[in-house]
């Protein structure tokens, strides 16, 4: 059987000490804004386009790309990580399906969440600070990811 793999970017977008998450309407759980690069996209410039889409935030990414004298070429953005997730899972064990997600930290310059129509709506958003996420049943990857984007920012 042969794997299919996306490429998918998200961003931990944090403000004031807390980072976004919103319940996954499909998925039952809390993640930051995230979604398939799109064809002739680069990784970052798809997780700045889903924070915009998902939030309506004008996110500034953490780090830049580093100065490489590439006579043609130019050095990109460096995901903080790089994920690689099952999403399609058969009974048999095989893997049909994967995102390979290139992982952001951004900070925003305000907490208001204004999506673009179709997205989840802004009650599905919350603002979540360190405290909070270990106290809370979010997944562990995204609690501990998301407490180290607070940090990073901070």
């Amino acid at each position: 059987m042969e794997t299919t793999r996306h490429f998918t970017a998200t961003v931990y977008v944090v403000n004031d000490g807390a980072a976004a998450l919103h319940e996954h309407a499909r998925l039952g759980i809390r993640i930051p804004p995230g979604g398939h690069v799109d064809r002739d996209e680069l990784p970052h410039e798809a997780g700045l386009r889903e924070v915009r889409e998902e939030t309506g935030l004008d996110a500034t990414l953490l780090g830049s790309a580093p100065d490489v004298p590439a006579p043609d070429g130019k050095a990109l953005p460096t995901p903080r990580y790089q994920m690689l997730y099952d999403i399609n899972v058969h009974e048999n064990g095989e893997v049909g399906h994967q995102h390979v997600d290139h992982v952001y930290f951004a900070r925003a310059p305000t907490r208001d969440i204004d999506p673009a129509p179709g997205e989840e709506p802004p009650d599905a958003w919350n603002w979540y600070t360190p405290a909070e996420l270990r106290e809370s049943d979010v997944d562990a990857d995204t609690t501990r990811i998301a407490i180290e984007a607070i940090e990073a920012v901070d």
